[in-house]
């Protein structure tokens, strides 16, 4: 089992930064990929940024630019760092992440909320 817990949201003004960590602990060696996913009132959770075991990274289309994922294997630390907040970067973010072999996030945070006022 992996255990993930997020921090670092908050309320921030559009055009605004956060730094969101998830701190990851168990058996940590069975993951590789890890990812940030946000969910919006009324809308379907999408995956927003990714990285692999290698640190291949990969980012949504809408965040392409102002966000950027990183991982810290020696602290066990995933990371998102998001810059030029928009007021439709409003969600609940989770960290996820995916068993070796796995095609599907199986493991999950409980999310932190980031609302981005105008």
């Amino acid at each position: 089992q992996v255990q993930l817990v997020e921090s670092g949201g908050g309320l921030v003004q559009a055009g605004g930064s956060l730094r969101l960590s998830c701190a990851a602990s168990g058996n940590i060696f069975e993951t590789n990929a890890m990812g940030w996913h946000r969910q919006a009132p009324g809308k379907e959770r999408e995956l927003v940024a990714a990285i692999s075991g290698g640190g291949s990274t990969w980012y949504a289309d809408s965040v392409q630019g102002r966000f950027t994922i990183s991982r810290d294997d020696a602290k066990n630390t995933l990371y998102l760092q998001m810059n030029e907040l928009k007021p439709e970067d409003t969600a609940m973010y989770y960290c996820a992440a995916r068993t070796k072999g796995y095609r599907v996030y199986d493991y999950w945070g409980q999310g932190t909320q980031v609302t981005v006022s105008s």
